[in-house]
């Protein structure tokens, strides 16, 4: 079902004078996408922009009844080194995905790297908030680039 299937990529941190440009925009660009046929949206259940991204999908079933949340996770252990607030964060998205893929039974050097590819391969569209030329989102979207998907990079 790739081709009716969305997935977000995006840095971890989102300088709060950025947060509400990002969040319209990807709002927006979500709603052009359930518009168009896009039934799933994968998240990777990273801090930062997935986080957002993941958020924003379930306040868009809410109006969208037909639209999926499926999450792909690295590993159990994503968040056991994050504070209290984005645990709590990070499990409600879990409890309320309608899908939750772990890839890693335990962390590995590569498990994000394999996460970020298999959202990709998953989907037809990549939304991303990307401002860095390098790290994993910037890995992801020039991946995402190769494989020929539609990438819609919420800074431009």
């Amino acid at each position: 079902m790739r081709e009716t299937t969305c997935c977000f990529t995006g840095h971890r941190e989102i300088p709060a004078e950025k947060y509400m440009y990002i969040k319209g925009r990807l709002d927006e660009e979500l709603e052009i996408l359930i518009e168009k046929g896009i039934k799933t949206f994968c998240a990777g259940g990273a801090k930062g922009f997935d986080t957002v991204a993941a958020m924003s999908v379930l306040a868009a079933r809410e109006r969208h009844p037909e639209i999926k949340l499926s999450l792909i996770l690295p590993c159990p252990e994503q968040a056991d080194r994050w504070n209290e607030i984005d645990r709590m964060n990070y499990e409600e998205i879990k409890r309320r995905a309608d899908e939750v893929t772990v890839l890693s039974e335990h962390y590995t050097r590569f498990c994000m790297q394999q996460r970020n590819r298999a959202l990709v391969d998953s989907a037809s569209v990549c939304i991303c908030y990307l401002e860095q030329a390098s790290g994993g989102t910037a890995y992801t979207v020039n991946y995402a680039q190769k494989s020929g998907i539609k990438i819609i990079n919420l800074i431009d």
